[in-house]
């Protein structure tokens, strides 16, 4: 069955919010191989304004900046957490941004946990879901 509407149900509207009043984002799975598109999300986040917290216990370093082990570990507020994970993951990141305070969890493709998800949402975070947040950004902002 094909979903012709992603689980979050969030409008154009809701999603260009998103992205230009939150700011800071810990992009989970991040990743210093340019083959990853966690790698090229991270980038492109970076090129356009955004401050990006890579999280993944493997590096010291992505794209010059310090990597972090988890979400808790990061000094600074967050207000995205972006997941590049696959979804038997998501769900100790998502504890993570609800005990962080952030305000979104955005599950990348490929991503998806419906228990992660409605965790995120039972606790007040907007969750999205089935979408890029580059391919988001450059579509609504360029």
């Amino acid at each position: 069955m094909v979903r012709t509407m992603p689980v979050d149900r969030l409008s154009d509207d809701d999603l260009k919010e998103i992205l230009t009043k939150y700011r800071k984002i810990a992009l989970v799975g991040a990743s210093p191989k340019p083959e990853r598109d966690s790698n090229d999300v991270m980038r492109y986040l970076l090129e356009h304004g955004y401050e990006v917290y890579p999280v993944n216990p493997l590096y010291d370093e992505v794209l010059g900046r310090k990597c972090y082990p988890s979400v808790l570990d990061i000094p600074d507020e967050v207000e995205i957490v972006d997941l590049f994970v696959r979804p038997e993951f998501t769900m100790d990141y998502v504890e993570q941004a609800i005990e962080e305070g952030a305000k979104v969890v955005w599950f990348q493709f490929n991503t998806y946990n419906r228990d992660a998800f409605k965790k995120a949402k039972e606790a007040g975070l907007t969750a999205v879901a089935h979408r890029c947040i580059k391919q988001e950004h450059a579509r609504l902002i360029g």
